[in-house]
């Protein structure tokens, strides 16, 4: 089932998710629809938090990148409860967007290497490293469990730059090819 994703200017958004366990409810068809919900969008990786579930879990499919990275080619994975643990090296910028934010892209700073430890969809741990495109979706997605959006890691002059583009998302004056629920329309 394709979820809405939830649009700037949600406090859900702004929140720090929870940690969750084996026994949360629905959670593999949850999972599933979080999948559909991130293809139908063209996204490359989802929270949780992005579909109303104030909860530690992302999704990341960065195949769309092989290209760049061969690495990349079956990059799929689940994150549940995810803590990075070290950030390093000199930090690249790179343009992002974001599902939350239709039609935005901005430039952002991020370290190239993480180490990361998370539970996957089984509930065994794990401790990776990761660097390139991979790190920078993570860390995005990262963000978002932490209660941390696109616009938060940009600086306040291009934020007031684009405070009209902003305010429109937040009112659901935009027209994504996906389904939304936003902040002030109903």
């Amino acid at each position: 089932m394709i979820l809405p994703i939830v649009g700037y200017g949600n406090p859900i958004l702004k929140k720090k998710a929870g940690e969750i366990d084996s026994t949360y409810p629905g959670l593999q068809e949850f999972i599933d629809n979080m999948w559909e919900t991130m293809y139908n969008a063209s996204g490359v990786g989802l929270a949780a938090p992005q579909v109303g579930k104030s909860i530690r879990l992302f999704i990341i499919d960065a195949s769309p990148f092989e290209d760049e990275e061969e690495e990349l080619k079956d990059f799929k994975k689940v994150f549940i409860n995810p803590e990075i643990l070290e950030e390093s090296g000199e930090e690249w910028i790179f343009n992002e967007g974001c599902l939350s934010f239709p039609d935005l892209r901005e430039d952002v700073l991020r370290k190239p290497k993480i180490k990361i430890r998370y539970e996957d969809e089984n509930f065994e741990t794990h401790e990776e490293e990761y660097e390139g495109i991979a790190a920078r979706i993570i860390q995005h997605e990262y963000d978002h469990v932490e209660g941390v959006v696109l616009v938060d890691r940009i600086s306040p002059l291009k934020r007031r730059l684009i405070r009209k583009k902003l305010q429109g998302i937040i009112k659901g004056n935009v027209n994504p090819a996906y389904k939304m629920k936003f902040a002030e329309r109903k």
